[in-house]
C-alpha cells in the first residue's frame, strides 16, 4: 500500500492506493463503492486481469484515504483526476461500483465499467418521505444536532464530515450525465440487486447509447461470486 497526496481547494488529501502489474501499458483503475474500500474490488479482481496494469485505491473518507471536509461527487472526480494525473495514469478503463460508478463517468474514460452504479433516483417510500418532511420541520429550531436522530443505522458511525457527503451525493440525478457520456459502457449488474435495482441498470443501458448491458446472479456484490465471468464478459465486450 502507498500514500500519494493532492491538493484540492488548497485542501490536502492522502490517497491510498495499490498498483499491481506496473509495467504494463494498459491499465484498469477500480473505484468501490460507498462504506467499501479498495481490498474487496483487489481481492475480486486482481487474478483476472493479470495483463493489466491494475490501479486500486481508496476514495477519500473510505478505507485509508482521509476526508476533512463534506464533499460532492464532482469533487470526489476533481480528486481522483488529480491523483491520477500524479501518478501520469491515463483514464483508458475505470470500474466503478456503486457510488464509485458516479465517479467513474464523471471521470470519463475511454471505457466505463459500471458495477450496479448508483444515480438513478427512485421514488422515496412514503415512510422515508414523512422522516425528510419532519426533519426539514425541525431543523430550524434544533439545528444540526437531528442529524443522528434521523440517519439510518448505516449512518450511525459516520463523522460528520462524511454524513454530511452522504447527504450531498445520495440524492443526486445522473441521467443527463449518463446521457451525456458518449464512450463505450459496459453495465453490469445484479439480477436482485435492492440497493439500485434492475431496473436503473435498464434506465443507464438507455441513457448511454454506446452500451452493452449484462445481468448475473446477486444481489449489489454480485461481482464478490462473479468476477470470473465479468471479466471474461468485459474481454468480450471492451
Amino acid at each position: 500500500m502507498a500514500l500519494r497526496e493532492v491538493i484540492y481547494n488548497d485542501i490536502k488529501y492522502n490517497i491510498s492506493y495499490v498498483i499491481h502489474n506496473n509495467s504494463f501499458k494498459h491499465s484498469i483503475i477500480f473505484l468501490h463503492g460507498w462504506g467499501s474500500n479498495k481490498e474487496i474490488m483487489m481481492n475480486c479482481f486482481q487474478d483476472y486481469l493479470k495483463d493489466f496494469k491494475l490501479l486500486f485505491l481508496d476514495l477519500p473518507g473510505f478505507g485509508n484515504s482521509d476526508i476533512t471536509i463534506s464533499l460532492k461527487t464532482s469533487d470526489y472526480a476533481k480528486i481522483i483526476e488529480l491523483f491520477l494525473n500524479s501518478l501520469e495514469i491515463k483514464k483508458q478503463i475505470i470500474f466503478g461500483h456503486s457510488f464509485g460508478g458516479k465517479v467513474a463517468t464523471l471521470l470519463n474514460p475511454d471505457i466505463l465499467v459500471l458495477l450496479s452504479s448508483a444515480g438513478i433516483i427512485n421514488k422515496k417510500s412514503l415512510k422515508t418521505r414523512v422522516k425528510i418532511k419532519i426533519y426539514k420541520t425541525l431543523k430550524p429550531i434544533f439545528g444540526n444536532s437531528l442529524y443522528k436522530l434521523f440517519a439510518t443505522k448505516d449512518v450511525d458511525d459516520l463523522s460528520k464530515s462524511m454524513y454530511e457527503t452522504l447527504k450531498n451525493v445520495v440524492n443526486e440525478d445522473f441521467a443527463p450525465i449518463f446521457s451525456s457520456f458518449k464512450k463505450r459502457a459496459l453495465i453490469y449488474w445484479g439480477k436482485d440487486d435492492k440497493i439500485v435495482p434492475i431496473n436503473n441498470a435498464e434506465q443507464i443501458n438507455t441513457c448511454i447509447k454506446n452500451s452493452v448491458l449484462r445481468i448475473y446472479p446477486g444481489d449489489h456484490f454480485f461481482f464478490l461470486n462473479n468476477a470470473e465471468q465479468i471479466c471474461k464478459d468485459f474481454r468480450e465486450d471492451q
